[in-house]
C-alpha cells in the first residue's frame, strides 16, 4: 500500500473515532434527559445494538424480501441526521442520475449482453475485490470466514479462469460467507454511525462508513489503475454491470414509500446495523 495512501486512513481513522465518541456522549447525554418512555425505547434500541444476533444473514446484494419484512417488524434504527439539507438534494441528484443516466445504461447494456457475460462480470469483480473481504475478516477475528475467502479466490482464480467462473459455489464447505467490510469492522469495535450522509453518485452511507469505504478503496485492485480516470472506468463499468440484476428495486422501494428520502435512511441503517450485529 502506498505510503500517502496508509498516512490518509489512519488520519481518516482518528477523525471518525473522535466524532464518533463525541456523537456518544450527546446520545449518552440524551437519554438520561429524555422522558420515562422515551428513555425506555432509547434504551431498548441500545440493549439491541449490543446484543449478538441470532443467525447470519446474507451480504448486502442479497438484500432480498426476506430484510425488508424483519424492517418493519422491528423497532427503527436511530440516527442523527444534521445535514438534511445536503442529504436531500444529494438524494435527489442521484435519483435524477438514476433514472436519467444509470438506469437507461444498464437497460441499454442488459439488451445487447448475454446473460453470461454479465454474470461473468460479476464473478471477476467480486473475486477481485476478495482482499477487502480478507483483511475484514482477519480484523474483526472471523477465522472461518477468512479461510472460506481465501479458498475461493484461489479456486476461482484458478479454476475459474480469473474469477469469470464461480466454482467454489458448488461445494457445500466453500458456499460464500457474509460480506465485510471497513465499516462493519469499525462497527465491531464500538465506533457508532456517527451521522448520516448522502454522497453524489454514492449514494447513502455514515460518518464511519463513509471512512470505511475509503478504507476499502485503498485495498481494492481497481483503485491502484493508472491512469485514474481508467480507474474511474472500471468502477463505472462494474457499477453499469450490477445495476443491470437490480433494475426495479429502487422504483419499488420509492413507489411504497410516502418520503422516499426517508425510507431509504431507514432501510440503510436498519441494514447496516445487522450487518454489524452479524
Amino acid at each position: 500500500m502506498r505510503k500517502k495512501h496508509l498516512n490518509g486512513l489512519l488520519l481518516l481513522l482518528l477523525i471518525t473515532a473522535f466524532l464518533s465518541a463525541g456523537c456518544a456522549y450527546k446520545s449518552a447525554a440524551a437519554l438520561q434527559a429524555a422522558p420515562p418512555n422515551q428513555q425506555l425505547s432509547q434504551e431498548r434500541e441500545v440493549h439491541a445494538a449490543n446484543s449478538e444476533p441470532a443467525s447470519a444473514d446474507s451480504g448486502m446484494e442479497d438484500l432480498d424480501d426476506d430484510f425488508f419484512e424483519d424492517e418493519f417488524e422491528e423497532e427503527q434504527a436511530q440516527i442523527a441526521d444534521p445535514l438534511s439539507m445536503w442529504n436531500r438534494a444529494m438524494f435527489h441528484f442521484n435519483d435524477k442520475l438514476y433514472f436519467w443516466v444509470l438506469k437507461p445504461l444498464a437497460r441499454g447494456y442488459k439488451a445487447v449482453t448475454p446473460d453470461f457475460f454479465r454474470t461473468g462480470v460479476k464473478n471477476f469483480f467480486r473475486n477481485l475485490t476478495t482482499p477487502i473481504r480478507l483483511v475484514n475478516c482477519a480484523l474483526q477475528g472471523k477465522g472461518e470466514a477468512f479461510g472460506i475467502e481465501f479458498a475461493r479466490f484461489v479456486m476461482n482464480t484458478t479454476v475459474g479462469v480469473l474469477g469469470l467462473g464461480n466454482p467454489a459455489d458448488n461445494y457445500p464447505r466453500l458456499i460464500r460467507p457474509d460480506e465485510e467490510d471497513l465499516g462493519q469492522t469499525l462497527g465491531k469495535y464500538g465506533i457508532g454511525n456517527g451521522f448520516y450522509i448522502v454522497w453524489p453518485v454514492i449514494g447513502p452511507s455514515t460518518l464511519r462508513d463513509t471512512v470505511g469505504r475509503v478504507g476499502d478503496w485503498f485495498l481494492n485492485p481497481v483503485s491502484y489503475i493508472d491512469p485514474q480516470e481508467a480507474s474511474w472506468g472500471v468502477w463505472s463499468f462494474d457499477q453499469v454491470n450490477q445495476t443491470s440484476f437490480r433494475i426495479g428495486d429502487y422504483e419499488a422501494l420509492k413507489k411504497a414509500a410516502i418520503d422516499p428520502y426517508i425510507a431509504l435512511r431507514d432501510v440503510y441503517i436498519q441494514f447496516r446495523t445487522k450487518k454489524v450485529l452479524k
